[in-house]
């Protein structure tokens, strides 16, 4: 689901045959979006978005392989941002600090995967309400921590074969989402989100202060 237009900075400008593709799937996603939330995730089905798009169904599983994809489009997107924080940290940066910056400054530009704000809410709700979406939200969870676990090792902060970026990664991941957590929940209970951005940018330093000092040791 895309919430707005917001993507990560890249190093070079993309292709002109790349910015099609993107605008292919963001199309898609788009379509699909619209589709969920007027008639329910479970009640839509790949052909009827493939149709709405002016795409065949063979185009939609190329840019999305499951159709809960289609709903979920920002988890690779999660993945290739928390794997840039620790490859482009600063020098001497733990990785934990540099994921700690790049969710900070995810929140400063109302990010969706920052969490804040009140437009996220029906996203949400479409999520809990289908045991598809929440079940390949879980995997998407599963896939940030493998890509950080590997991001991690690659810094060649610990001993081949150490459990220890495992172990970074599982615990950065599970800050992160205590907080995205958390503020969904506040959201959807009728909180505001500019009445809690306060307190959730505390929550964030609080959780990754909490992850930094629980690995500090050998």
């Amino acid at each position: 689901m895309n919430l707005d237009d917001t993507t990560p900075a890249g190093p070079r400008r993309p292709s002109l045959r790349e910015q099609k593709k993107r605008q292919t799937r963001q199309r898609i996603s788009d379509v699909a979006t619209q589709l969920f939330v007027e008639r329910g995730f479970d009640d839509v089905t790949v052909a009827e978005v493939a149709r709405a798009a002016e795409v065949s169904a063979m185009t939609v599983f190329n840019y999305f392989p499951r159709k809960e994809d289609l709903f979920l489009d920002r988890i690779p997107e999660a993945v290739e941002l928390l794997v840039c924080a620790v490859r482009e940290r600063e020098p001497h940066e733990s990785p934990v600090n540099a994921v700690r910056r790049a969710f900070l400054r995810l929140l400063d530009e109302g990010h969706p995967l920052a969490a804040l704000a009140d437009r996220f809410v029906p996203f949400w709700q479409i999520v809990l309400d289908s045991p598809a979406l929440r079940a390949r939200a879980r995997e998407g969870v599963e896939e940030v921590e493998s890509a950080l676990a590997a991001a991690i090792a690659d810094t060649g902060r610990y001993a081949p074969g150490s459990e220890r970026p495992m172990l970074e990664a599982a615990l950065t991941v599970a800050a992160y989402r205590t907080v995205y957590v958390t503020a969904a929940r506040r959201l959807m209970a009728g909180e505001r989100a500019d009445d809690i951005a306060e307190e959730h940018r505390a929550l964030v330093n609080r959780a990754f202060d909490t992850v930094e000092r629980a690995l500090e040791g050998p």
